[in-house]
């Protein structure tokens, strides 16, 4: 009985909602001047107020599609009497207007990921060479050189490296003979990744990441403490540059790679590791400088000075992954898809005292390598934070921006 009586009532109450919003909207029409209900002989006076005009500005975007601007100087042979230009890419920059890109401005490539131990053996004793001879091939095909990234990291590496032979983690083990087993074993895996690696690439590849990023001047005794180290000690760098000489012969580069070289703790730090290892013998032929610098550090001075003292040792130098952040470090503001003229201007001067500084030292480095060729590709675009980056000569559609012209003779510029 009741649920019938409380029907009724919604039922009822409805009805006059219903009505009562017909009223207010019927209402609101005649006070807006709205005459739906008007008769068709109605008569509207006529108004001389003026149509209103908007008040927001359109503004229309010219769409700019990427293209390889061909009538521009080539950056590698801008640099012809210095030393090669290189850019560091992915297997599927080998077609299309990126590789174009790439055939008219650089005369040296690097594989960006292609090349690090997992890629290349993700598994032990199983290689995988496709996306590597799909670089190589590319390169070989364009007359361009290849540089090798990287046999040894502690990053991007195989974790089968190092478990011991029950499957266990070598670094968990505390009984030192056991130790001693475990050691051997990771340098004969070492051995393997290397020999194998380099015999394959030997006479397409003459320079050469040996090992890649071993010091951090935090961790104890400024070297880092990765799995390699907790394992063998420096051993596994010795190895390393040991094995790649007797695999490649004497006419391949052998290289140290790091970030931070203009820090002095880390130089100082990478000097004497170095110096450590040419006095055992170890066939160490040069220092790579990744050179991820922002547009206000460090300072240009300190990267040549860290040149210098490797130089000072009988070392070559090469700048190994040269990109300019927009952002000073731990900066995490987004300037967005609009980049301010004055700050890509700012970027222009500085590559443009970078360059005259390498140019002006040709003598101790024998090349420059970017960490990419254009903006639409870069790494820094999601670190530290996910933003707009523009590190490189060459803007999202592929054409030069200011820093290209900063560092090839704008007197070329067409």
């Amino acid at each position: 009985m009741n649920s019938k009586l409380n029907k009724r009532i919604i039922a009822v109450v409805s009805v006059v909602i219903c009505i009562a919003l017909i009223f207010i909207i019927n209402n609101g029409q005649h006070e807006a001047g709205i005459v739906k209900d008007e008769p068709t002989n109605a008569v509207i006076e006529p108004t001389n107020e003026a149509e209103p005009t908007p008040t927001a500005e359109v503004i229309v975007k010219e769409i700019v599609e990427p293209s390889v601007e061909e009538g521009i100087p080539s950056l590698y042979e801008a640099y012809s009497g210095y030393f090669p230009i290189g850019a560091a890419i992915e297997p599927f920059q080998t077609s299309g207007l990126k590789a174009n890109l790439l055939k008219k401005h650089v005369n040296w490539l690097v594989a960006e990921n292609a090349m690090k131990p997992v890629s290349l053996q993700p598994t032990e004793g199983i290689f995988n060479w496709t996306q590597a001879d799909q670089l190589v091939e590319f390169a070989k095909a364009n007359n361009i050189e290849v540089r090798f990234h990287t046999l040894v990291w502690h990053s991007q590496v195989g974790d089968w490296f190092f478990k011991d032979n029950e499957g266990k983690p070598m670094v968990d083990e505390t009984d030192e003979a056991k130790r001693e087993v475990n050691k051997k074993l990771l340098l004969e895996r070492l051995d393997t990744h290397v020999r194998t690696i380099v015999s394959r690439y030997k006479g397409d590849i003459k320079s050469w990441d040996v090992v890649n990023e071993v010091i951090e001047p935090a961790d104890p005794g400024g070297m880092r403490a990765s799995e390699w180290y907790k394992v063998t000690g420096t051993e596994f760098i010795e190895t390393s540059f040991r094995v790649a000489r007797e695999a490649g012969g004497p006419d391949i580069k052998l290289y140290i790679n790091d970030y931070g070289t203009d820090d002095v703790a880390k130089r100082d730090r990478l000097y004497e590791l170095v110096k450590e290892m040419l006095d055992k013998g170890v066939p160490i032929d040069g220092v790579g400088h990744q050179t991820h610098i922002n547009m206000n550090w460090p300072p240009v001075s300190s990267i040549i000075e860290s040149m210098e003292m490797f130089a000072g040792l009988g070392l070559d130098n090469l700048v190994t992954e040269l990109d300019m952040s927009l952002y000073v470090w731990n900066d995490h503001n987004d300037y967005g898809e609009e980049i301010p003229e004055q700050i890509l201007q700012k970027q222009a001067d500085r590559y443009r005292e970078l360059f005259e500084a390498f140019k002006a030292h040709k003598d101790i480095i024998s090349g420059v390598v970017f960490w990419g060729i254009a903006d639409d590709h870069t790494w820094l675009s999601t670190f530290p934070i996910t933003r707009t980056e523009a590190p490189f000569l060459f803007d999202k559609q592929l054409h030069a921006k200011p820093a290209f012209w900063a560092v090839v003779d704008p007197a070329t510029r067409q």
